[in-house]
């Protein structure tokens, strides 16, 4: 299986793995699954320490580019395609990052994995819920 993190489970992988469930924690230990990440991602992580809604134990851009290579990450391109796809999401929120990462998850053929309530009532999308 191939494995979109949403920014909240990529911070949590890092920083307080217990808020991942057993099943999340089986698939992203399991050496056949690929997990991939969003540059949109990078983007809330610098925006949230920005406006100080989060706190790192090391300065942003390096805590993203660590983090990346520590847990072999693959970048799943914000591409055209991407774009195109996202403005056509059904989502019940306007949330831009939420719309780009869904359609990542499509444009790429990735499961998002996520415990964002509104994601998981997007139909079509396929999903790896964090219960």
């Amino acid at each position: 299986m191939n494995l979109l993190l949403d920014t909240h489970i990529w911070l949590w992988l890092v920083g307080d793995p217990g808020r991942c469930g057993s099943q999340v924690a089986n698939e992203l230990r399991n050496p056949q699954n690929e997990v991939w990440i969003s540059p949109i991602s990078s983007r809330e992580i610098l925006l949230l320490t920005e406006k100080k809604r989060l706190q790192l134990n090391v300065e942003t851009r390096k805590w993203i580019r660590e983090n990346i290579l520590r847990l072999a990450l693959r970048e799943a391109a914000f591409t055209h395609e991407v774009a195109l796809q996202a403005a056509g999401i059904d989502l019940p929120h306007r949330d831009p990052a939420d719309r780009i990462l869904a359609a990542t998850a499509l444009v790429y053929n990735l499961t998002l994995v996520t415990a964002d309530r509104r994601l998981l009532g997007c139909h079509g999308l396929p999903l790896l819920p964090n219960r």
